[in-house]
């Protein structure tokens, strides 16, 4: 198996839901380590740059709006294969689709607040660390 990094959000709705901890428990009972963590509020700015692939979708203005609108928790997760661990564990985009037991069937309200992210390939996983954290700050690989 391929030690790998990956990034993850956990959404302004599942912070309010004081769900951090119980979400961060899902990624260590499945194998992966917090390498860094920072609960923040994100910048319009920031925001927009981080989904700046999304900018020309009719939702757009909402995500960023919704992503702006309270704390986030970013996190910097690590193990092995941890880009596809992760995925499994956040589950299927839509709540209302994912597998039972997963981050997104048990915290999530909508599509849109879908309660966590994670990075989809090696390449997103390096683009959004990279946006939000210095190496310096891996801490627990």
């Amino acid at each position: 198996m391929a030690q790998e990094m990956t990034f993850s959000i956990i959404k302004p709705n599942a912070v309010k839901k004081n769900a951090i901890g119980p979400i961060i428990g899902k990624f260590e009972e499945n194998g992966l380590k917090i390498a860094a963590a920072k609960l923040t509020v994100l910048t319009r700015p920031k925001c927009e740059e981080f989904y700046a692939e999304h900018k020309e979708r009719p939702f757009f203005g909402e995500l960023v709006d919704f992503m702006t609108s309270g704390p986030v928790m970013l996190m910097a997760l690590s193990g092995d294969n941890a880009i596809t661990k992760n995925r499994e564990i956040m589950g299927a985009t839509n709540p209302a689709e994912a597998a039972d037991g997963t981050i997104r069937k048990l915290f999530g309200d909508s599509v849109g607040e879908n309660a966590v992210h994670g990075s989809d390939s090696p390449a997103s996983a390096e683009r959004e660390l990279g946006l939000f954290f210095e190496k310096s700050e891996f801490v627990n690989q």
